[in-house]
């Protein structure tokens, strides 16, 4: 798998999302889905499935999570496995983070990622050469 940046669900959310409040983002998540060569987790897909369905308040509708799981089957989607998990475990130790971020951490760092895209980790905060930016700010 080749990718030289991962995103995190927020960004799929944002490019999908339906709600006027959320133009903006989904201008910029758009963007970044258009232009450039990006990685996605399966722990990736799952959040989005579970948040579009969870949150009405974004307007995604059974029809954009479709088209949000046929983009997937164009790029690089990394799985879970128990090697990933052990791997998240680690960083999670060493950086104080959440099981769930460690392991999107660690799923962006296995391709060799240079960038993770996410507004939920701290802007400019970097892993292993894996720097996080927030295209939202």
């Amino acid at each position: 798998m080749t990718a030289e940046v991962f995103l995190d669900t927020n960004v799929l959310l944002y490019a999908c999302s339906g709600s006027p409040e959320d133009e903006e983002k989904r201008r910029r998540a758009s963007d970044l889905i258009l232009n450039s060569r990006f990685g996605l987790s399966s722990q990736v897909l799952q959040e989005f499935v579970a948040n579009a369905l969870r949150k009405p308040a974004l307007g995604i509708s059974e029809a954009g999570i479709d088209a949000t799981l046929e983009l997937a089957t164009y790029v690089p989607v990394l799985p879970i496995t128990l090697e990933l998990i052990v791997k998240a475990t680690s960083l999670r130790r060493r950086h104080q983070l959440s099981h769930w971020d460690a392991t999107i951490v660690a799923a962006a760092l296995e391709p060799g990622c240079t960038t993770l895209y996410s507004e939920d980790l701290s802007h400019g905060r970097t892993f292993n050469g894996l720097r996080v930016a927030n295209p939202f700010i």
